[in-house]
């Protein structure tokens, strides 16, 4: 039998009425409030707690031994080193004008000659007497000449016959003149201050008109052949002397002039051709030595600049830490020229900061740090 209750009519019956019937739902709700507070208190004092650590451990981290450099204005440069070779300022091939068995050679492949020295004889007999042949027939009409120019002021020939004299003197030495020619091209000279590089000719050899005879190579000056990338050549222009190395000769550094640079790429790799005139006055510089040019596209005479692995770059930022009262302090920078493994610094220091160049990567901002060792001789510690 299903017993229903019966709801109170009175105020208080109802209040305890309500109360009563309701009781799980509120003690439930009690309990969520209770549990909600219970965390939140355990949130802060954890919170409280960890700072309280943090604090406690940033206090008792030793400081960082790092090394630091004094920042002050320097010169830096933007450099380029790019390899070439030498090349003799100019070659000539020798060949002969005339026909000839060769009679005589006056020098040996390596001679050091100059310009009019005699380097080869053709046998000449048969160009002497075409030579005397020439001059007595020039003799000959010469005189015919003038002979009938004595005549003619008499009035005794025509004028035509004076001018057929004279015509055929004039025949007559050009004929000598180009038979004087042909004797002397049965001497070979030296056409420039030079090298013997090659020597065709030796004697007993029949050589025709335009057979090879040697090759001289003219070295008192050399030429530098660099190789310029497509995106230096700007730069490279309107430098007017270059530094040279040779390898070859201990190192020996020399100045080049800027000569020429071509105006379209020579090879594959898209370099353009840059000459660099060098005096070469005792020979010493040899063509086919291997050469490195030192070109100096921008400098700065007062930079500040810093060892480049002394800038840390994270989260799309570029800085270093600068020492400060025994403090790591956090600096943004920007960077400049390079030269070598040093970076020029635009922004972020000033003269006289000290910035971590050792230990940096161990430390934060605001962390106190041990200067162990004062950089001044940056090279000295590079190496």
């Amino acid at each position: 039998m299903k017993t229903e209750y019966q709801k109170p009519t009175t105020f208080r019956g109802k209040v305890v009425f309500f109360f009563w019937y309701n009781m799980p739902r509120l003690v439930l709700l009690v309990m969520g409030v209770m549990i909600v507070m219970l965390f939140s208190t355990i949130s802060d004092k954890k919170s409280a707690i960890l700072a309280e650590q943090e604090a406690a451990t940033k206090q008792e981290r030793p400081p960082v031994n790092t090394v630091i450099m004094e920042v002050q204005p320097t010169a830096i440069s933007n450099r380029l080193n790019l390899p070439g070779s030498i090349e003799s300022w100019n070659e000539l091939e020798m060949t002969t004008k005339i026909a000839g068995t060769v009679e005589e050679v006056m020098v040996k492949e390596g001679d050091t000659v100059r310009e009019g020295d005699v380097l080869i004889q053709i046998e000449s007999a048969d160009y002497r007497i075409a030579l005397e042949r020439a001059q007595a027939a020039f003799n000959l009409a010469k005189a015919d000449y003038q002979r009938d120019k004595t005549v003619y002021s008499k009035g005794v020939i025509p004028t035509a016959e004076l001018e057929a004299r004279q015509t055929r003197m004039a025949t007559a030495k050009a004929d000598l003149d180009n038979a004087k020619l042909m004797y002397e091209r049965t001497t070979i000279k030296a056409p420039i201050n030079g090298v013997v590089r090659r020597l065709d000719a030796k004697i007993g050899l029949y050589l025709g008109i335009g057979d090879p005879v040697g090759k001289i190579l003219q070295i008192d000056r050399v030429k530098a052949v660099i190789g310029i990338p497509e995106s230096d050549v700007t730069a490279v222009r309107g430098l007017d002397t270059v530094e040279v190395t040779i390898k070859a000769l201990d190192d020996l550094k020399v100045v080049g002039k800027n000569y020429f640079i071509s105006s379209s790429p020579e090879t594959l790799a898209r370099l353009y051709r840059l000459e660099l005139e060098i005096d070469n006055p005792d020979h010493k510089i040899l063509p086919g030595m291997f050469a490195r040019a030192d070109l100096v596209k921008q400098s700065r005479d007062k930079a500040l600049s810093i060892p480049f692995y002394s800038i840390i770059s994270r989260n799309n930022e570029q800085y270093v830490f600068v020492e400060r009262d025994g403090v790591a302090e956090k600096r943004n920078v920007t960077t400049g020229i390079m030269e070598e493994w040093m970076v020029e610094i635009t922004d972020g220091l000033e003269p006289g900061d000290h910035v971590v160049v050792e230990g940096h990567r161990d430390v934060e901002d605001g962390r106190k740090v041990k200067v162990v060792k004062t950089l001044t001789d940056l090279e000295a510690y590079a190496l």
